[in-house]
């Protein structure tokens, strides 16, 4: 599997490019090859691809997300695609992302705001489950009061075929 491993500053708060990045429906806006993201449960969705007119259609879970720090998933049926995103809070209204997407910075920047937050913690349970806590919501989140830097190592998006086009 490849791994891409990138980082990009965004002029946001790290708590909204946080809470942007839990609305995989949102992806398609600024991820190439993904055609839909749906969201069955707070921490599995289904994805659908279309990489060199190939399209794939797949489930992942979330196996780790920790607020305003770290969301990582990964397939569940036998293809192979995973992610992690680190968030990285630099200054009042500044964030680093760790990821392989320079799309993601233009979409949150020239919105400013999130379009959903879901703020629940996963902790990975094994190969093929996910125990979850917090609660899901959208909408209006208040700002975290955690802004420690990420941990968990570099931020990296093992995304074998379905890499985000390059250059974005």
């Amino acid at each position: 599997m490849e791994t891409v491993e990138e980082t990009i500053d965004v002029a946001v708060p790290v708590s909204t490019a946080y809470n942007q990045w839990t609305q995989f429906e949102s992806f398609p806006n600024f991820m190439s090859g993904v055609e839909s993201v749906a969201q069955l449960t707070d921490t599995a969705n289904h994805w659908i691809t279309k990489i060199g007119g190939v399209e794939r259609e797949f489930d992942a879970e979330i196996v780790e997300q920790v607020p305003d720090q770290r969301i990582a998933w990964r397939s569940i049926d036998g293809k192979s695609h995973a992610g992690t995103v680190t968030f990285e809070r630099l200054a009042e209204g500044s964030t680093r992302v760790k990821s392989d997407l320079r799309k993601f910075k233009e979409f949150i920047e020239s919105r400013g705001a999130e379009t959903g937050a879901w703020r629940g913690g996963v902790s990975d349970s094994g190969p093929t489950g996910t125990a979850a806590t917090g609660q899901a919501g959208t909408g209006s989140v208040p700002e975290s009061t955690d802004h420690r830097p990420g941990t968990g190592g570099p931020g990296t998006t093992g995304l074998d075929d379905l890499t985000p086009g390059r250059p974005v």
